[in-house]
């Protein structure tokens, strides 16, 4: 009866026994899941976390490369891409559990919208611009075609000018001077002696021009002795930073048809020698000649 009882109590120390093993194998199964199931969202989530890094510094590499184009929404890409730096900033200072993880990549899809968004508005500048240039360029083909004309225009222009001012001059010919002697008739006997002679007479032609302006024109007449003395008047006229000292004016009316000029300068005690006569248009030497008394 004893022995009854004694294999009673063994067999319920066993049975208990085994209930606890197989709870404790139950429990260190379960340990063992969880943590195998804790690594592998451990991993996830990192694995995660360095996807999203990833991505975020893709995102800022676009925008570096559209903000170095220097178009007009620069502003814009450099506010953007700060967000997304802080945005790396704050993913990498996380402790990247579950729900932090889904809060950043949330944030990182709306900036991955907003970039989308903006790098097709850069684009459509970008065409814009080319286009902008392109037409730029032609104008200024055009613009540089026009300046050169325009250049080839006044350097005809100016040619034309000088040919028709050098053509509008008017042309002196047939410079001659004589002395001559008065007789108490009044009449003239031309002399080549000096102690004869009593007034010089000095004729020119100026010749037809029908391009020149007609109207008053004034000469200057010069006539230098043997001695280098100005006869005449010996008036003095400035034409610029030129003075002229000059024997007598003569006033022409010209219309742009052959004239004969003729002008008498009196005196006395003209000396022997060479004798030289210019004829000035304002300060330009219009004609020369020369002659000689005994």
């Amino acid at each position: 009866m004893e022995n009854q009882n004694n294999n009673s109590k063994l067999k319920s120390i066993i049975a208990l026994l085994a209930v606890l093993l197989i709870g404790s194998l139950i429990y260190i199964f379960k340990l063992t899941s969880d943590a195998k199931e804790l690594q592998t969202v451990v991993t996830t989530t990192k694995s995660e976390k360095e996807s999203v890094l990833k991505d975020l510094s893709a995102l800022k590499t676009s925008y570096d490369q559209a903000i170095a184009e220097n178009t007009s929404m620069s502003d814009e890409l450099i506010a953007e891409r700060d967000k997304v730096v802080k945005l790396m900033e704050d993913l990498k200072r996380s402790k990247g559990d579950v729900a932090a993880m889904s809060k950043y990549k949330q944030q990182y899809f709306a900036l991955e919208s907003k970039m989308k968004n903006l790098m097709e508005e850069v684009a459509v500048l970008k065409v814009k611009n080319e286009k902008l240039t392109t037409n730029l360029d032609s104008t200024n083909v055009v613009l540089e075609d026009s300046k050169k004309y325009n250049q080839v225009l006044v350097g005809q222009n100016e040619e034309l000018a000088k040919t028709v001012e050098k053509g509008s001059k008017l042309t002196l010919t047939n410079l001659k001077t004589a002395a001559y002697k008065l007789r108490s008739s009044g009449k003239q006997i031309e002399t080549d002696k000096a102690s004869r002679a009593d007034v010089l007479q000095v004729k020119f032609t100026i010749a037809e021009n029908k391009i020149a302006k007609s109207g008053d024109k004034v000469y200057y007449v010069q006539v230098i002795d043997a001695k280098n003395n100005v006869l005449g008047d010996k008036a003095t006229i400035t034409f610029g930073d030129t003075s002229l000292t000059y024997s007598f004016t003569t006033t022409v009316q010209y219309e742009n048809k052959t004239v004969d000029v003729t002008e008498q300068l009196k005196g006395k005690d003209f000396a022997k020698g060479t004798y030289f006569v210019n004829v000035f248009d304002k300060g330009e030497l219009v004609s020369k000649s020369s002659f000689s008394l005994r």
